[in-house]
């Protein structure tokens, strides 16, 4: 059934990297993980689980990127060999787990990528849960927005009309009389606007984020788990057989079977996990049930969302504006001691912040690009006369002086660069060799055109 989903979906080329390599890591070391993880989730305010098809491949249903996912095959010319219908699926032990842990409030929160509408068998009720991509078990209302449950599997994608007219009352009492659509989003759809809310607000104010079977390679559902860590400086956990290219971000990645993941952490809390039960499920139910989100709900996370997480960011606005001040002081105290042709009364921690916001302008990779703006080539022109007072003055001609000097600038730009990947401002912190070694360079003319050379390739 993942295939007739796939095959609906409009022409797309890019699917990402697929069929990656799976990795297991040992009985051992997964328990020491789990342990980890379970002593996270008991200490934890605020937990948010993150889904991804890799929790429901143990159900019968095929994910997209693994070694024999739809799209991997699908590269290939082929089908996978396995394919249940969205119908006859039922929750798997980690769909069941998770709805347990919901209802003992050890998690808060689910973002699902998932369309097979499990999280909705298995019980989970509608405002803990985000479907971003939608459900197969969903239709909706182009009238009134009101979500309703199916008791089938649409057959269609794409947020397509499915001609019924809506069930739903207006506030008059009269009928809706609004079409059914779908809620599958294909490639260029926007993702539902309540969902996306929420999801998001709870990923900001999560100290910790669990990602379970997915390679996180679709924008933005596989950025929202690094919010965690950048607006609560909470911990990100990784549960995926293949890579993903955030497990350098993560605290924890741990490579095997969600499944076994989740049965070793409720054996740990000493929790059965519930068996799938049919009459919980709202697919299965003789009245036509309602999944919309609660406006209250999203109300509620909203402004919690905004006490906490936006005056975070503007004490970060703040603590920004006075390093910037700061460094006006230096570049200040540089002028004085520039004129005076003494460079010894600045301190290493000085020089490297000013070094640092001055290649910010202008000191690239390959050469020193020329802005437009006055502001800009005056900065240029105060760095190359700074390096080139600084290497002139007579001195040593010690190569490895020159080269230490040269390695110095490069780790500031390297650093440079990995904190502007990681949203962080705090540049000299993550290095510590930039710190412990600024020699006062004094070199011969000859010597300060090989520093310069140097200098601009870095």
């Amino acid at each position: 059934m993942s295939c007739n989903y796939a095959d609906g979906l409009s022409p797309y080329d890019n699917k990402g990297k697929l069929g990656l390599s799976e990795e297991f890591d040992s009985e051992e070391e997964v328990n020491r993980k789990v342990d980890i993880l379970a002593e996270w989730i008991q200490n934890s305010n605020h937990v948010v689980v993150h889904t991804g098809a890799g929790i429901s491949t143990s159900a019968g249903i095929p994910d997209f990127r693994g070694p024999n996912g739809v799209w991997t095959l699908e590269a290939k010319g082929l089908k996978p060999s396995i394919n249940i219908s969205f119908d006859d699926a039922v929750p798997t032990k980690t769909h069941m787990a998770l709805r347990k842990m919901i209802d003992l409030g050890k998690i808060h929160f689910i973002v699902s990528q998932n369309i097979d509408g499990l999280h909705l068998k298995s019980g989970v009720p509608r405002k803990y849960l985000s479907e971003l991509h939608g459900n197969m078990f969903i239709e909706q209302c182009n009238h009134c927005h009101r979500q309703f449950v199916r008791k089938t599997a649409t057959t269609s994608v794409g947020q397509k009309n499915l001609q019924i007219k809506c069930p739903g009352l207006r506030l008059n009492g009269r009928p809706c009389r609004g079409d059914l659509h779908d809620v599958i989003l294909d490639w260029e759809h926007n993702l539902p606007e309540k969902d996306l809310g929420l999801a998001d607000f709870h990923s900001c104010l999560a100290d910790l984020s669990i990602c379970l079977g997915t390679t996180l390679q679709i924008i933005p559902s596989g950025t929202l788990p690094l919010n965690t860590k950048k607006f609560n400086n909470g911990r990100l956990v990784i549960c995926n057989l293949q890579p993903t290219k955030y497990d350098k971000k993560a605290n924890l990645v741990i490579h095997t079977y969600v499944d076994d993941i989740m049965i070793k952490l409720m054996k740990k809390f000493n929790v059965p996990i519930p068996d799938y039960n049919p009459e919980l499920d709202p697919t299965k139910g003789s009245e036509k049930n309602e999944w919309t989100i609660p406006e209250s709900e999203v109300k509620l996370m909203r402004k919690l969302y905004e006490e906490k997480c936006c005056k975070s960011k503007r004490k970060k606005i703040k603590l920004e504006k006075s390093k910037d001040e700061d460094t006006e002081t230096v570049e200040h105290k540089l002028d004085i001691q520039r004129e005076n042709g003494n460079f010894s009364q600045l301190n290493q921690r000085e020089l490297l912040d000013f070094i640092k916001s001055e290649s910010k302008e202008g000191l690239k990779h390959e050469s020193i690009k020329l802005e437009q703006t006055n502001e800009q080539e005056i900065l240029e022109k105060k760095l190359t006369s700074i390096k080139s007072e600084v290497v002139t003055e007579e001195g040593t001609n010690d190569l490895n002086v020159i080269r230490d000097y040269n390695n110095v600038v490069s780790d500031i730009n390297n650093v440079e660069n990995r904190a502007n990947d990681n949203g962080e401002k705090e540049l000299l912190n993550q290095t510590e060799c930039s710190e412990n070694f600024v020699p006062e360079l004094k070199a011969s003319d000859s010597k300060s055109q090989v520093v310069e050379q140097n200098l601009i390739v870095n």
